[in-house]
């Protein structure tokens, strides 16, 4: 079961550590997650019940959400910044019978009163005790959880939802100890390494890809309460943190801020970047600043987090590529099932015990997504002659001008390249003579025009993948994680046309 990490680390080392707040031991951390299933177990927690987790990133998070799964219930993180009507989807969706809320007002305790959920408050002390409590009363009555097994789910997610409706996906506490092996094993992960933890827990990057990961190594996490740039570097020289993950932005951020803050110029044993293309020119930029690999890794939910990822030295990185399997068979398919040759273009497919055995009540998804026991990411792209993979797009952004394919992320990675550039998505917008055309919105850092760019761009890209427009702005909409979705970006700047 998921709460075995808990018996990686020596009993006295640090397991959590919250800037400015307690820390928690291995030994301590345990205790906490075994009273806190009992308490839930108590509380009504059966094998099996749904319960969502509307928390921060905190200590409370992170012992309910272990103890929910060692009482054999399913941990199902919401994003606190949801509106009542989000958490009423989710909620629904999941089936909850019981949500984990912060106290006092919320949109989640909304939802959930209006769909007769069950609600426990959860906070922690300054001693790292976590309380929960119900109508104002602490619980008190504890039952001794039952032991799930790695065929019981332990977490349910939803997709982000960019095509169509979000699509409820199960893991299993086999397919996290599975994906939380692979992650240990590409990162030479061990007892000695601190991770920062920037990424929000309620989303597979920031709870599998770094704080479970780093606990299943014996490590200890440093879980600040929000990624804060001004505070970053004082809290990895405090603490002595080795390497940290995030979204492009979080790296890009901190590279711009880098000298103003007085960042060192060595300092992590690595960086890793996911859930968001990485370009070439930022990496190198990051790798010059800070004096380590930067590895970028390819993941997503159903996946249970990561796939693929680039090496530490000596194994090989290459910008632009998402490397080579961890631990996962990665392979390229067509459109009719069949596998395609090293080099050639179709969509990616994996296998491996860490994919989910399918989405929930959702038979037509699980019917298009799984191809003779793989896996379809919907992501497009190619395998090299050494295995290391690289993304063209998503099959469903794929802007067709005239019948002719065009990758967004290519256009993204030629305007990058311009020293006036500092952000860049590009995307479709309908056109009455293509069907499609090129769009591009950008945030400038020097000054430059529309006409500039599009020069600069005929340098690189051949002249049907020259943006048709190129949108100026002074920002971008990005979620929760920090991620650009291209439905957002074209939604914003299409009434412009």
């Amino acid at each position: 079961m998921l709460t075995s990490i808990l018996q990686s680390g020596a009993p006295k080392a640090n397991a959590i550590v919250i800037p400015d707040g307690p820390k928690l031991s291995y030994a301590s951390l345990h205790d906490e997650v075994e009273r806190t299933a009992e308490l839930l177990s108590g509380g009504g927690v059966e094998r099996g019940s749904v319960v969502s987790i509307v928390l921060g990133n905190n200590l409370e998070f992170m012992v309910t959400f272990l103890a929910v799964t060692r009482a054999g219930g399913v941990a199902a993180p919401l994003n606190p910044a949801y509106t009542a009507d989000e958490f009423r989807f989710y909620m629904e969706d999941a089936e909850a019978t019981l949500a984990v809320l912060p106290p006092g007002p919320h949109e989640a305790r909304k939802a959930a009163e209006s769909l007769g959920v069950a609600i426990i408050e959860a906070t922690s002390d300054a001693n790292g005790v976590t309380h929960l409590s119900r109508a104002g009363t602490e619980l008190s009555s504890r039952k001794e959880a039952d032991s799930p097994t790695a065929d019981d789910v332990a977490l349910f997610l939803h997709t982000s939802g960019t095509t169509s409706r979000p699509k409820g996906v199960p893991l299993t506490h086999g397919n996290l100890l599975a994906s939380l092996k692979n992650i240990r094993e590409t990162y030479a992960l061990t007892p000695d390494d601190v991770a920062m933890v920037v990424m929000p827990l309620f989303h597979v990057h920031g709870l599998i890809g770094v704080a479970f990961s780093t606990l299943s190594s014996g490590g200890s996490i440093v879980v600040p309460s929000r990624f804060s740039a001004s505070t970053f570097w004082s809290i990895q020289s405090e603490l002595g943190a080795t390497w940290y993950s995030a979204v492009p932005t979080i790296h890009k951020i901190l590279f711009d801020r880098a000298d103003q803050d007085g960042a060192p110029h060595e300092s992590f044993r690595f960086i890793r970047s996911c859930s968001s293309p990485l370009s070439a020119t930022l990496l190198g930029k990051l790798e010059d600043r800070f004096g380590a690999p930067v590895l970028e890794a390819y993941g997503m939910t159903e996946a249970s987090h990561q796939m693929s990822s680039n090496l530490l030295p000596p194994g090989k990185r290459l910008a632009g590529t998402v490397g080579a399997g961890t631990g996962v068979r990665v392979a390229i398919m067509d459109e009719q099932g069949n596998m395609v040759p090293t080099g050639k273009l179709g969509e990616v497919v994996i296998q491996g015990p860490n994919v989910t055995h399918g989405y929930k009540n959702n038979p037509e998804a699980n019917a298009a997504s799984f191809t003779n026991g793989w896996f379809r990411t919907g992501d497009q792209g190619f395998l090299a002659d050494d295995g290391f993979l690289t993304l063209t797009g998503r099959l469903k952004e794929l802007i067709n001008r005239g019948g002719e394919k065009i990758s967004p992320i290519e256009v993204e990675e030629s305007l990058l390249k311009h020293p006036a550039v500092s952000e860049a998505v590009c995307f479709a917008l309908p056109d009455e003579k293509y069907g499609e055309a090129v769009n591009v919105a950008v945030v400038l850092k020097g000054d430059c025009s529309e006409d500039a760019l599009k020069k600069f761009c005929s340098q690189h890209l051949a002249s049907f993948k020259v943006p048709d427009r190129i949108f100026m702005s002074d920002s971008l909409p990005k979620t929760a994680t920090g991620k650009v979705q291209r439905r957002h970006v074209a939604a914003k700047f299409a009434p412009q046309r």
